[in-house]
């Protein structure tokens, strides 16, 4: 099967000013998700797609060229990520380049690393309508997450019968954002919101820390500071 890696690259970041080119320790935000796109891609085969003339620089600066810049209709608060994955894929087709899928990749996880590409690759089958990466959420419904009724009072979110303890209730995972491998004929069909045939590729808590405020920022470099995290492609 043939993959496009699509990095996603939006400018105007309001949580942390320039996030996909602030440097992380030694490297910029997007060089980490661009090192991971080319442990399992071709450069040609690697699509970053933004509007920021100043992330363009930066990338091809790393030494990754940018195929296109993406028009302003698809880089304001609202566009989401079904426009965006459509204009790339069409701009490759246009230049009779094809692909059986699209790797989803954004800045914001910089743990997330070749090795969990390669892994979360392996299980696409092409049956699948997306292969998405998750890790388990501490906030189960089942024992901790909590809703008000009409009269004002807490009930469970989800109850299953004589499960009372933590570790008796099922496990539930979180999207963390870090991978979607996605059917590009179902991508054609519908937005990624309405997929069914979903399977999840299991991260770890730390590999899935996603960045949207400085305070993740910060712990993402505690994180490395302390060794938790040991950086590679």
């Amino acid at each position: 099967m043939k993959f496009l890696c699509v990095i996603t690259a939006r400018a105007g970041s309001k949580g942390v000013v320039g996030k996909n080119i602030k440097l992380l320790k030694d490297k910029p935000l997007i060089g980490y998700t661009i090192d991971a796109a080319r442990a399992v891609a071709d450069e040609d085969d690697i699509c970053v797609s933004t509007d920021g003339d100043d992330i363009i620089k930066v990338v091809e600066d790393y030494g990754l060229k940018v195929p296109f810049k993406r028009p302003d209709e698809l880089a304001s608060d609202t566009a989401g990520s079904y426009e965006v994955l459509l204009h790339a894929l069409d701009y490759y087709e246009k230049h009779d380049k094809h692909y059986d899928a699209i790797v989803l990749l954004q800045p914001t996880s910089p743990f997330r690393n070749g090795e969990h590409l390669k892994n979360a690759i392996s299980l696409y089958t092409g049956q699948e309508e997306m292969v998405v990466s998750v890790n388990k959420t501490k906030s189960n419904p089942y024992f901790v997450l909590y809703e008000s009724n009409e009269d004002g009072w807490i009930h469970k979110s989800k109850k299953i019968n004589n499960l009372n303890r933590r570790q008796d209730v099922p496990d539930v995972y979180q999207l963390n954002g870090a991978i979607y491998i996605i059917n590009i004929q179902a991508l054609k069909q519908k937005p990624l919101n309405e997929f069914t045939k979903v399977r999840a590729f299991e991260m770890s808590e730390l590999d899935s820390v996603d960045i949207d405020t400085m305070l993740d920022w910060d712990y993402c470099e505690f994180l490395i500071d302390k060794g938790y995290i040991e950086l590679k492609s």
